[in-house]
């Protein structure tokens, strides 16, 4: 039986209560956006997919989403279709503050989706910081004038607990946390709990557990349904329903430039990170603009079926009379 090691308790539940409803006298306010991190310190478990994947989902929702690359290595940039390029303005200078949010932000080919690009300029970027006031607070303090522009901001964060990842956990409302279905990833539970809970004892107490994601997941297998039942009694109902499959297209897509809904819409994989998206939205008691629109559609297709298919008044004045 493999057992998850208890040592610390998952991050306080994230309530509806937190924020704030808007007065419904004030629908014109703008409600905050929510900050998700994606984060995990063992490499290797789908961070940068997810990251890509659910961003776009977000955004083809009608949702209008950041994206932010955090990880020196720059994968999510390039996963987006842009290339290497050392004089494009990055995430490196957002928190060096070089430039301004608005300076930094670039569109993609997918609608309603921007992204703040990496750079390899962010490993030096850990030394840079060091002496900075604020340091841990750069990438909050930085994202503060365009927060409110984007209902969801992601952060792609690297696998590793520096001061780019603690900027990103600082940064943020709740944590995505991407894991595969097998023993060394609940080895590292522990561990990652117990850092979760110093960052939010220490920096960020509003800091709460969006979910737990199971990647490159197969049902088929004992280890993964058990690994499952696991997760299930450890984070309760903190586990995501959604679990994404191992699918080649999804390893594809990043090659071509491009999130796995503009690859192949078809595929599990696109069909499994539109659900993702899905579910997070419901978490959080909000509604696409798309959901809307398509119930508004189905409700005037059945309207106008039930009026075409409505008897007809019928009329006998063609008929002799006798």
């Amino acid at each position: 039986m493999i057992t998850i090691h208890p040592k610390n308790k998952p991050l306080p539940q994230p309530t509806t209560a937190e924020t704030p409803e808007t007065p419904a006298t004030t629908p014109e306010t703008p409600k905050p956006s929510k900050v998700i991190a994606v984060v995990n310190q063992k490499g290797g478990v789908g961070k940068t997919t997810t990251a890509i994947n659910l961003a776009a989902s977000l955004a083809l929702e009608g949702l209008p989403t950041l994206l932010i690359d955090c990880d020196p290595q720059a994968n999510t940039t390039g996963g987006l279709g842009f290339g290497r390029d050392d004089a494009r303005p990055s995430i490196y200078d957002l928190l060096m503050d070089h430039h301004a949010a608005d300076k930094v932000i670039v569109p993609t080919d997918v609608d309603n989706l921007s992204l703040v690009p990496g750079s390899k300029n962010l490993i030096g970027a850990n030394i840079e910081l060091v002496a900075q006031d604020r340091r841990e607070y750069r990438l909050r303090d930085a994202l503060a004038p365009v927060r409110a522009n984007y209902p969801f901001i992601l952060l792609d964060c690297p696998p590793a607990l520096d001061l780019l990842t603690l900027n990103a956990l600082v940064a943020a409302d709740g944590l995505l946390v991407p894991m595969q279905a097998e023993y060394f990833a609940l080895e590292g539970i522990s561990e990652l709990m117990s850092t979760l809970d110093r960052v939010t004892q220490s920096f960020n107490s509003s800091l709460a557990l969006e979910g737990v994601l199971l990647t490159m997941y197969d049902d088929r297998t004992n280890l993964s349904q058990q690994v499952t039942e696991n997760l299930t009694s450890f984070f309760t109902d903190k586990l995501l329903k959604t679990s994404i499959p191992r699918n080649v297209r999804l390893a594809e897509a990043p090659s071509h430039g491009k999130p796995v809904a503009l690859y192949d819409s078809k595929s599990r994989g696109a069909e499994a990170y539109r659900e993702l998206a899905l579910e997070l939205l419901a978490r959080n008691n909000m509604e696409s603009p798309e959901v809307a629109r398509r119930r508004a559609a189905a409700a005037a297709a059945a309207s106008a079926l039930k009026s075409f298919t409505k008897p007809e008044k019928k009329h006998r004045f063609w008929q002799s009379s006798k």
